[in-house]
């Protein structure tokens, strides 16, 4: 048996399990061969020492915005997804956006595909935004872009007035995603509530950045959250709930689940590790955090949170990056009229695709740890590769699946040369993506990651080069199969003469 690369000498982390260092990965064009002890070499094999360092999948991001035509402040696909090698996610699911006047999905996939093409330094694959849902898309063009393109989910909106849906649209997309066999993502807010509140906010002089979270009360979330689960209970259709940050929302998920309605909750690191009290930063620094639904306000709203990750009440831990930059004609100062703060003309959300994988990865390790390892790969990794039809290829360390791995640093490295050298401190001057801050900023973290590996190559090495991929690629579409629509438009290294 010829292999091109052994990685031996780490404690691998699958999904169900954490495998000792005597086991070694054995990888051939692209994907793990096998697992084993003493994997043969040959004078041609590459052969990585994990130095007893954790080996984990690479993750896989089901929710990021990039290029985006409506957050041209953004990042794009050059840059976004450079920043997800360089933080451990070798997938990522972004979205194709429709506009209220578009008549037709088909050219709106064209361009986003255009956008991506040559750019991205990772797998990728798309979701759709729907916001005109007329009779000939839901009837026709949805079949189309499941069957031909393969799309395998589409997300709408319950707020937001450019893009939100009335519970008909919503029950007539959902109709049609039964019978294709996709999955409906909702963003669950009430529209009405919010406006009211911002309005009466507002009529006080109420504007600064904090006020956006006051205007997004918990209630608000769970009204809507619980009305999408009663519309899809009613269709028997599976439904995501996006981006969870409230307690009530998650109990509506968990009860749910329990009546075993197929009903999948999605949250954020943001949602476990910040508060609202980061929108109180004074020169209006708080905008930097605004995003929807907001930062909550206690730390027992953190807890709550991460109570449901412990228990598996969510199925997916995504970024939710939308890295709008702070200082720019398009960013977070929009919010700023005349030297006046007016949270209603912030845009809404944080970059984090870059900082997702290390975040969470160090909350599963060490005493205080909150989840366990394999409990980190299923939510960062194997549950979203499910969920898009990506099991079998992509989330989890098994033959068969596409050789994405994470090389963590061993125990003791030592990532400076002062008191706190042991720790890796958080700065948006150290990350890659394109936006001019992180919230994470001066965050300690015990480990990042050392090698970042897509299909057998290793395109992030952080002590030797650092990034070290190439952007060029060519789409490999992926048709429906089994009554299950897979992934569309994701990229294939060919391991010789670049992509």
């Amino acid at each position: 048996m010829y292999l091109d690369l052994i990685v031996t000498n780490g404690n691998i982390v699958t999904a169900s399990e954490i495998l000792d260092s005597k086991q070694e990965i054995g990888i051939q064009d692209g994907r793990i061969i096998c697992l084993g002890e003493s994997l043969p070499r040959q004078p041609q094999t590459k052969v990585i020492d994990a130095q007893g360092a954790y080996i984990t999948p690479g993750g896989v991001d089901s929710h990021v915005h990039l290029a985006q035509s409506e957050s041209p402040d953004g990042d794009n696909w050059e840059t976004g997804t450079r920043g997800a090698i360089a933080g451990g996610t070798t997938t990522v699911l972004a979205f194709a956006s429709q506009r209220k006047t578009d008549e037709t999905l088909l050219p709106t996939l064209r361009d986003y595909h255009s956008k991506a093409r040559g750019q991205a330094h990772c797998d990728y694959g798309f979701h759709f935004i729907l916001t005109n849902p007329t009779p000939n898309i839901v009837d026709e063009e949805l079949k189309i872009l499941v069957e031909e393109e393969g799309i395998s989910s589409v997300k709408l909106y319950m707020t937001y007035e450019p893009m939100k849906l009335n519970d008909r649209a919503i029950l007539d997309i959902m109709m049609a995603a039964r019978q294709l066999g996709i999955t409906t993502m909702i963003h669950a807010e009430n529209s009405d509530i919010i406006a009211l509140i911002t309005e009466r906010l507002e009529k006080r002089n109420l504007t600064a950045p904090f006020y956006h979270a006051v205007s997004r009360p918990q209630i608000a979330e769970g009204e809507a959250t619980h009305r999408a689960i009663s519309l899809a209970e009613l269709i028997d259709v599976p439904v995501l709930i996006v981006h969870v940050s409230s307690e009530i929302a998650m109990n509506h998920i968990r009860d749910a689940q329990t009546r075993m309605l197929p009903i999948h909750g999605e949250t954020c690191p943001h949602y476990l590790l910040l508060l609202s009290e980061r929108l109180q930063a004074p020169d209006f620094e708080g905008a930097k955090t605004v995003c929807s639904p907001p930062l909550r306000h206690e730390p027992r709203d953190l807890a709550a949170i991460w109570k449901g990750v412990a228990n598996g009440t969510f199925t997916t831990l995504s970024s939710d990056h939308a890295p709008t930059k702070f200082s720019s004609p398009y960013g977070k100062t929009l919010g700023r009229k005349n030297g006046f703060p007016v949270f209603r003309d912030i845009p809404n959300g944080l970059p984090g695709i870059e900082t997702r994988i290390p975040l969470m990865f160090n909350q599963s390790t060490g005493l205080n740890a909150k989840i366990s390892l394999p409990q980190f790969v299923q939510i960062t990794s194997s549950k979203p590769a499910a969920l898009y039809g990506l099991s079998g290829v992509k989330g989890n360390i098994a033959p068969g699946y596409d050789a994405d791995l994470v090389i963590w640093y061993p125990p003791g490295h030592q990532f400076g040369q002062n008191e706190d050298s042991d720790q890796f401190c958080i700065s948006a001057n150290d990350l890659h993506h394109d936006c001019d801050y992180t919230p994470y900023e001066g965050m300690r973290l015990q480990n990042w990651p050392r090698y970042t590996i897509l299909r057998g190559q290793v395109v992030w090495d952080r002590d030797g080069g650092r990034y070290c991929g190439k952007e060029r690629c060519r789409p490999i579409l992926e048709k429906k199969q089994g009554g299950h629509s897979y992934w569309a438009d994701w990229w294939h290294w060919n391991g010789n003469d670049g992509w």
